[in-house]
């Protein structure tokens, strides 16, 4: 391969390290012959010829020793160097003629089981390429064009990421050739030598700014400096490092590492408080092409590769970029109901297609998620990128919009709920992200887990994004320490407020419920697929005065703090309840609403109920049933009242999820005390069977059977059925067609394992009639028996 030369103008960036030089500073110097043309030797010009000889030239034939050679990894002139005569300490000009050091391969020792990926917990990512940890060493090969002389040669590593790399803003790397390695600093050092071949030992720093980086090797000798060319298969990819103790990502629990940052497949819940659902979802973080499209998520942020070491940072950047607002981030939201264009949010059974098309399209969003979708892609991000990342469920959580840290709620002056002005909203469920990392920019004790989520709910400086905030934080009431706390704070543990217009316009507050907002919050837990609450450490247990305390704290900093006055006595208390699991899609609603006079008189109370569709955040899409019952209340007795809203009802106006409210509201005629709440629930539908067919053999074809019963007395629309499974099948859309009036169906698909050990197989179905149906069934694929029968 012929070489490329070019005039050296500079060698500020070698000479930064003491060991990388351009020889021997005391090298003898032989007596020349005295030319009456040159200029006078002065003590000035023998030390610049002596400090600097690439700066210092006298002839031409200097001038071309002086060059700079851009080489590949394999030179055709590498014979012809090592075929030159050697020279003795004699010679005249014995450094001239040592052939130029030039590197000609390179081995990054990047095998799936070898050395470097299994040490640094990254043989999972489906890559060939050189996928390592921050903060953690690593070992590579140079063959160069000769063998090295540490007398005379000198060499030195380049790792170079983002547009424009600058040594000051860690997006350039010098790694200088060092004796011994230290810790907390980028150096290499040389273990083993055969002939022409180092073996390098790299040491890097556990604040490295994560993505992927050029490398070059730089050498220099008597005769010369050389680069490597660059090779995009010699790139060094560079992840977070929850193993390294000094990384701000650590964590110290193995079984936890194991979950948070190598479980590629989870649960998400959703549902109510009440009637908790899971789903299994397939992170698929090691998945092929899935690396680099989250890599591509953070090129395509604009922000400086610069920002990349910060896990703060990072989890601002990926909260920002996986939904689509306001940057052409990777998910479209929509809550319409209308998904032409694009898929349901309830089909998708993982985060690999949606990223694998978004990187594919060159960043184009893909149609379309919700709040677990978009908590998902961002758990399969997070942990990919090395940041350990769970996928978290708030029951009866609260958005806020206008940060008073309150969910108010306003009625005008006949009770009856200002649709107009109640912005405020309480989802059924809400997904987000949990992260671990410490907290450096916050006061002590505020590190571990932080909340982060990705659905576009309000802006952050901005930007619609949500994090990271400090669970410790959130559980105080500190919600003044960043990213976004008081936010989360509202989502949690708001009480929620009842306001009523005055004839003169204003509003007065009427009624306060404390415990109503951020309910079993849930998350997979470790090791299992049981759900484990972690309430606990977003809040105080409700009404102790701990709980009591950090609310105060709370709405200290929010618009409303003047709410917060005395109670007053109460003795009517008011109840809504189901039975069980509660009602199915496609049968009537029952609950049953108790209320308890507490008191030695009688009550008389006028309620009013009314139901609505909602859309599982909380937003409002059809009132089907409205309801004024007056009711006389026995002194110390508890009064049932069984409520019950037909299908009839309702069945035109359900959404996704399949959600309704229940508000009542009233006043107990005696004291004017006033009764209000609202109650949400779910309607349940029907799981996907999944049965397997046949023996599950790597490269041997199988067969699953999915089931499924119509729960409605109405016939499915153009059912579509959709299948996934690591290690299974990749994801594949099976067309059905109608499905009749409660009847049973059965559909049957085939595919072929590439991967052995227990797998699951996901499957969901796709029907404007009935959503949020789904199956999973765990599969354990054998290896192929590769013995031959005698």
């Amino acid at each position: 391969m012929p070489v490329e030369s070019r005039l050296h103008g500079s060698t500020s960036a070698v000479g930064r390290f003491p060991s990388v030089g351009f020889g021997d500073e005391t090298e003898r110097e032989e007596p020349e012959e005295e030319d009456e043309d040159a200029p006078e030797e002065t003590a000035c010009r023998r030390w610049l010829r002596k400090a600097c000889w690439c700066c210092f030239r006298e002839s031409k034939e200097e001038d071309g020793l002086a060059n700079t050679v851009v080489t590949g990894v394999d030179e055709s002139d590498e014979g012809a160097e090592e075929n030159k005569p050697t020279t003795t300490e004699d010679d005249e000009d014995n450094e001239l003629d040592v052939p130029l050091l030039r590197v000609t391969s390179m081995d990054l020792l990047k095998g799936k089981a070898g050395q470097n990926r299994t040490e640094h917990h990254t043989q999972l990512y489906q890559s060939e390429d050189l996928i390592i940890r921050r903060g953690q060493t690593f070992q590579m090969w140079i063959t160069l064009s000769r063998p090295f002389d540490p007398n005379t040669d000198k060499l030195h590593l380049e790792l170079k990421i983002g547009s424009v790399p600058m040594v000051s803003k860690g997006t350039h790397v010098i790694i200088p050739l060092v004796e011994e390695l230290q810790d907390d600093r980028w150096e290499a050092a040389v273990v083993a030598q055969e002939d022409k071949k180092l073996l390098f030992s790299v040491n890097s720093l556990p604040t490295t700014n994560v993505g992927r980086y050029q490398l070059t090797v730089h050498t220099v000798c008597p005769n010369g400096q050389a680069q490597s060319k660059h090779d995009p298969a010699n790139d060094v990819y560079i992840l977070f490092n929850p193993w390294c103790e000094e990384d701000t990502v650590f964590m110290d629990s193995e079984d936890e590492r194991k979950e948070y940052v190598l479980n590629d497949v989870g649960l998400i819940y959703y549902g109510t408080e009440l009637q908790i659902g899971y789903r299994t979802w397939d992170y698929g973080q090691f998945a092929n092409r899935i690396l680099a499209a989250c890599l591509y998520i953070l090129e395509k942020s604009g922000t400086p590769a610069s920002g990349w070491g910060d896990p703060v940072n990072v989890v601002r950047i990926v909260s920002a970029m996986v939904n689509s607002v306001d940057d052409f981030g990777v998910i479209k939201g929509n809550w319409s109901g209308d998904y032409t264009g694009g898929s349901a949010p309830t089909v998708w059974t993982g985060s690999m297609e949606i990223l694998q098309q978004y990187h594919r399209n060159n960043g184009t969003p893909v149609a379309y998620g919700q709040c677990w979708v978009f908590a998902g892609v961002a758990t399969t991000v997070l942990r990919c990128l090395g940041i350990p990342c769970r996928t978290v469920t708030n029951y009866n959580s609260a958005h806020d919009t206008d940060v008073s840290l309150t969910t108010d709620v306003y009625f005008d002056e006949n009770l009856d709920p200002l649709e107009s002005i109640n912005t405020d909203s309480v989802w059924n469920f809400h997904v987000w992200n949990d992260c671990w990392m410490a907290r450096p920019d916050l006061p002590a004790g505020m590190g571990g887990w932080q909340a982060v989520d990705a659905t576009p709910q309000e802006t952050s400086q901005g930007t619609f994004r949500c994090g990271p905030a400090s669970l410790t934080a959130v559980r105080n009431g500190q919600v003044y320490l960043k990213h976004d706390a008081a936010f989360v704070f509202a989502e949690v543990n708001s009480d929620k407020i009842y306001w009523q217009r005055n004839v003169d316009g204003t509003f007065s507050q009427i009624y306060s419920e404390k415990k109503t907002v951020g309910h079993s919050i849930s998350t997979k837990a470790v090791g299992s697929d049981q759900r484990n609450d972690i309430t606990l450490l977003y809040k105080h247990p409700e009404g102790t005065q701990e709980e009591r305390i950090a609310v105060e704290t709370a709405c200290k900093y929010g618009t409303k703090a003047e709410t917060y006055t005395a109670a007053t006595a109460e003795d009517v208390s008011l109840e809504v309840s189901m039975d069980g699991t509660g009602p199915q899609m496609g049968k009537d609603a029952d609950l049953t609403i108790s209320l308890k006079n507490s008191s030695s008189e009688n009550r008389t109370v006028s309620l009013h109920g009314q139901a609505a569709v909602m859309y599982y955040t909380g937003v409002h899409k059809a009132t089907v049933r409205r309801d004024t019952t007056d009711l006389s209340l026995p002194p110390n007795e508890v009064t049932v009242l069984e409520w019950s809203l037909e299908y009839k009802d309702y069945k035109e106006e359900l959404v996704d999820q399949a959600a309704l409210m229940l508000t009542l509201s009233g006043r107990v005629k005696e004291t004017q005390q006033v009764l209000a709440t609202q109650y949400s629930f779910r309607l349940r539908s029907p799981d996907l069977t999944l049965k397997p067919i046949g023996k599950a053999v790597v490269g041997e074809k199988m067969s699953v059977e999915i089931s499924l019963t119509n729960p409605l007395p109405q016939t499915l629309k153009g059912v579509l059925f959709h299948v996934e499974g690591l290690g299974l099948t990749v994801a594949q859309t099976i067309r059905y067609g109608d499905i009749g009036s409660c009847a049973s169906v059965s559909v049957t698909t085939n595919f072929v394992p590439t991967v052995s050990g227990l797998r699951k197989l996901l499957a969901s179905l796709d029907c404007r009639q009935l959503t949020q149906v789904h199956g999973v069934v765990s599969i354990n694929v054998q290896e192929k028996n590769t013995d031959i029968l005698s």
